[in-house]
Order: C-alpha cells, then sequence, then structure tokens
C-alpha cells in the first residue's frame, strides 16, 4: 500500500512538470526588432502645406504700330509722280533750306515736269548751297538748254564735263547738249567731238546716233555720217529721221 501512494506522488509530480512545460511553450515569443517585417511604424509628423499663390497672368503686349511712311521725293520721282515728288521736295525744303538732295530731286522733277524756269531758279538756288555739286551744274546747265540759253548752259556742261568722273551717271546726256548746242549754233565739227563722245559713253541711244549722222553731214563728212545713220537705223530701222539722212548722204556720195 505504502509503495502504490509513492507511485501516485510521483505521478501527480510528473503530470504537474508536464503542465509547466507546456505553459511555457505556449507563452508567445519575442518580438525581433531586426525583423523589418514586424517593426512597428511610428507616424511621421505631418508638415503644413502652404496655400498655392494664383499664378498672375501677363500683360497683354502692346503691338507697336509704325508711323506711317513718310513719302520719299526719289522714290515719286522715279516711279513718274514728278508733281508728287516736287510738292514733297518743296515741304522738305521749307523745313531745311540747306538740303542739297532735296533741291537735287525737285530740279529732276522741274525738268520732267518741264518746268524749266522754275528748274533753273532752284537749281541756281541750290548752288548756292553747294557750289560744287555736279548735280545740280548738270540740272542748270539743262534748265538753261531748254530755255534757249545756249551760251550759258554749254558753261554748265563744260564745267560738268570737266570735273565729272569718266563714270558720271550723266555724262554722256551732258555730252549730247554740248552736241546739240553746237547744232543749234552752226559749229558742227564741235558737234561732231560732243556727239562721238556722248554715243561712247550710251551707244544703244538711236537717237544720239542719228544727230551725231546730221551734224557730219552738216560738216560734209558723209562717208562718216553714212556709217553714223547705218547705226541708228541697226537700233531703230523704224527711225524716219536716219531713213532720211541716209539717203540724203547716199546721194550725195553717188
Amino acid at each position: 500500500m505504502k509503495i502504490v501512494k509513492i507511485r501516485l506522488i510521483a505521478v501527480f509530480a510528473a503530470c504537474i512538470f508536464v503542465n509547466q512545460v507546456f505553459a511555457q511553450d505556449a507563452s508567445p515569443a519575442p518580438v525581433d526588432a531586426s525583423d523589418s517585417d514586424t517593426q512597428v511604424q511610428t507616424p511621421t509628423q505631418q508638415v503644413p502645406v502652404q496655400p498655392v499663390q494664383p499664378v498672375q497672368a501677363a500683360a497683354p503686349v502692346k503691338k507697336t504700330v509704325p508711323a506711317a511712311t513718310k513719302k520719299d521725293a526719289l522714290f515719286l520721282y522715279q516711279n513718274g509722280d514728278y508733281a508728287g515728288a516736287i510738292s514733297v521736295c518743296e515741304n522738305e525744303l521749307a523745313g531745311d533750306p540747306t538740303s542739297v538732295e532735296s533741291y537735287v530731286v525737285l530740279c529732276w522733277s522741274l525738268l520732267k515736269n518741264k518746268q524749266y524756269a522754275e528748274a533753273e531758279q532752284r537749281a541756281s538756288d541750290g548752288l548756292k548751297v553747294s557750289q560744287y555739286d555736279l548735280r545740280l551744274i548738270e540740272v542748270f546747265g539743262e534748265a538753261k538748254y531748254y530755255l534757249g540759253k545756249n551760251t550759258a548752259a554749254l558753261e554748265q556742261f563744260q564745267k560738268y564735263v570737266a570735273s565729272a568722273p569718266e563714270s558720271a551717271a550723266r555724262a554722256g546726256a551732258a555730252y549730247y547738249f554740248m552736241g546739240e548746242i553746237y547744232i543749234r549754233q552752226a559749229r558742227y565739227q564741235h558737234a561732231d567731238i560732243s556727239l562721238s563722245a556722248a554715243v561712247k559713253k550710251e551707244p544703244l541711244l538711236d537717237r544720239w546716233w542719228t544727230r551725231l549722222g546730221y551734224a557730219r553731214e552738216m560738216a560734209g563728212n558723209y562717208q562718216e555720217s553714212a556709217a553714223a545713220y547705218d547705226e541708228a537705223l541697226r537700233l531703230n530701222s523704224a527711225s524716219a529721221d536716219a531713213q532720211s539722212g541716209k539717203s540724203r548722204v547716199t546721194a550725195k556720195l553717188q
């Protein structure tokens, strides 16, 4: 009986021991701080968001409207509006009486408009401002030529060709007018020299060749006259003056 009690006590003690072991196994395992999947995230501090200021629209760009283009006298002259060019130049000279360019274009326009007396006067005014301006000297001579002032016109043309460079725009015209003045004065040899210089400068003007033929014809140089008339007819076969001149000198050469 005593032995049975001892065994019961031993069994009872073993049961207590087993229960304690199971109790320890059932307790939760400690959390490993190194395990990122089980870390507890602490809430972050929120930064207050500043309200967005509305962007102001850019001020509209103002388009600058160019002022009306000022009328250009030279442009008007080149396009055949001589009266318009005269008006512009006169207005310019009213504001600046020393504007040589205005005098030049004004005189050119007056000549084209056949206002020869006005051209002579305004060229004279311009030469008081710039006495050596070759353009004004030449146009002064033209105005006098059309007014029949042959000697005074010839003086201006001679002054022009003596000072102008070989490439001067009006050199050919100056020689031509000199030749015409010499024809008026019946100085045909001089006319031959001047008109020969003119056609050398501008060889495509049949009118000038015809006048050269006439000057030579009047000087009695019929062979040279016929050659000049031939050149005029080559440039313009319909030239009545060249045809008549060629017929006259041909008859005299027979």
